[in-house]
């Protein structure tokens, strides 16, 4: 496989495919949902997890103004309302209007939990720090929203039953295949044994 060596990163979509998720936020009365693939957890002990946004979204004063968000989970079928959802800002739509965006009651947390997700985490934030064009908020996840019949018995996803919605970089979408799907012992795995 022949390589090519720069400086410049390019397009910077080496890295993908991302689950493609939606964060939302509740500020003063105020509802928004941005999509992001910058995102990831962080620690088990307490639970956190981190977003990547850019101050120069709608959302991104929202969440450190109310210091709460959700990120939600979407299956593949949704991959046009996460397109549409980033292709408006919300500062001028308001999108859970404009795309008729169901919810589920919050747990803990005064934030949109999308009816549509299978998973969702309802996050305090802890911290904001700014590294280049954007933003990393880590938020303590006080609340799990899992639909559990779509988990196999390891709490791992069944690809059998739901599809993620994974992002590829320059609004390209894409999907896992059950067929790829292997456990490895890691123990064992590529000693040839």
């Amino acid at each position: 496989m022949m390589k090519v060596v720069a400086e410049d990163p390019g397009l910077f979509y080496q890295h993908y495919p991302r689950v493609a998720a939606v964060v939302t936020v509740n500020s003063e009365g105020r509802k928004n949902a941005l999509p992001i693939a910058w995102h990831c957890s962080i620690s088990f002990k307490p639970t956190i997890y981190g977003i990547a946004v850019s101050p120069k979204r709608f959302s991104y004063n929202m969440i450190l103004q109310s210091k709460k968000f959700a990120i939600n989970f979407l299956p593949y079928e949704k991959i046009e309302l996460i397109a549409a959802l980033g292709g408006c800002s919300g500062g001028f739509t308001d999108k859970f209007t404009e795309f008729n965006l169901a919810e589920d009651e919050a747990l803990k947390l005064d934030v949109p939990i999308l009816k549509d997700a299978y998973a969702a985490y309802e996050c305090a934030v802890i911290d904001s720090r700014v590294f280049g064009d954007h933003a990393w908020i880590a938020g303590e996840v006080k609340a799990v929203h899992v639909a559990e019949e779509l988990l196999q018995d390891n709490g791992v996803l069944s690809l059998d039953l739901v599809r993620p919605a994974l992002y590829l970089g320059g609004d390209t979408y894409c999907s896992t295949d059950q067929d790829t799907v292997k456990h490895l012992d890691r123990d064992q795995a590529g000693r040839g044994k």
